[in-house]
């Protein structure tokens, strides 16, 4: 009975240690956005104290409404929605077409292709602002939602994302699409595609997230401040009030709050789609 138990012991402990490094990573992603919940909401006390307080003061609503009253906050949520829904639906298209041929047709050249396609991941994005401002004044896109959203349309990471979810889809099934004389577009459009939608979901996922935080390449093409998405626009918080640590929380707060939301409620068709992918 002993000798039995022993093994059940080493792994209830292994699970329940398992669990605490889980709750020790969940507390360390939370704590920043709980920290700078607490200073939004609060009117008093020392946000630099130490050790730091992890519950509000006088809990109040008054730093929100201070953000509505000095920015157009409102503006800056439609310019964001507009440039994160037209990236995303964009670049689910261009970077489909773009994985599709990758995995399903062969031609010559395709490796090497692809092979610079997953070199440019090397590069940080920022190698690329130079170029691209040139690009977009040769083209008189500057000081426009087009000039935002264009360089960002095709990304090599969603490109791979898609190809290995073309990957998945069984080669009989095209095999026989085409044998009875569909043609290859209809087999990617009504054939393919529809089967890979837990991919499609993780990479707008993705993409979105990354849109709507997008800050420095914006700033660099839009000069217009009623043009700026939220990301840009609420930094206009820290010139106004400089000292006002907490209305400059509570606009970053308004900032998050959103696409924290929308990932929530999608999550199950995210951890779908990457599941998809690690296989």
């Amino acid at each position: 009975m002993k000798t039995a138990s022993f093994p059940a012991s080493r792994r209830l402990a292994g699970i329940v240690g398992q669990y605490l490094v889980l709750l020790a990573l969940a507390l360390l992603c939370v704590f920043p956005f709980w920290w700078t919940l607490v200073v939004a909401v609060s009117t008093e006390g020392n946000i630099f104290e130490f050790p730091p307080s992890f519950w509000p003061r006088a809990i109040s609503l008054d730093n929100f409404v201070e953000v509505f009253r000095v920015i157009p906050i409102l503006a800056f949520y439609k310019n964001s929605l507009l440039i994160t829904a037209s990236t995303v639906l964009w670049k689910l298209l261009f970077c489909s077409l773009a994985a599709y041929p990758l995995s399903r047709m062969r031609f010559t050249g395709s490796k090497l292709v692809f092979g610079l396609i997953l070199a440019t991941m090397i590069l940080p994005s920022e190698v690329n602002f130079l170029v691209n401002f040139i690009t977009m004044t040769k083209i008189g896109l500057v000081n426009t939602y087009t000039g935002v959203i264009l360089p960002n349309v095709v990304t090599a990471v969603s490109i791979l994302l898609l190809k290995q979810a073309f990957d998945e889809v069984p080669q009989d099934l095209i095999d026989a699409a085409r044998v009875d004389g569909a043609a290859e577009w209809v087999i990617f459009w009504k054939i393919v595609l529809p089967l890979i939608t837990p991919w499609l979901a993780t990479v707008g996922i993705l993409s979105a997230v990354e849109a709507w935080n997008e800050y420095i390449w914006p700033s660099i093409v839009i000069s217009k401040p009623e043009d700026f998405p939220l990301s840009a626009g609420v930094l206009y918080l820290r010139g106004t009030y400089g000292s006002s640590t907490r209305v400059i929380a509570a606009g970053t707060i308004l900032t998050v709050a959103p696409i924290l939301a929308a990932f929530l409620f999608t999550q199950r068709f995210f951890m779908r789609g990457m599941e998809g992918a690690v296989k």
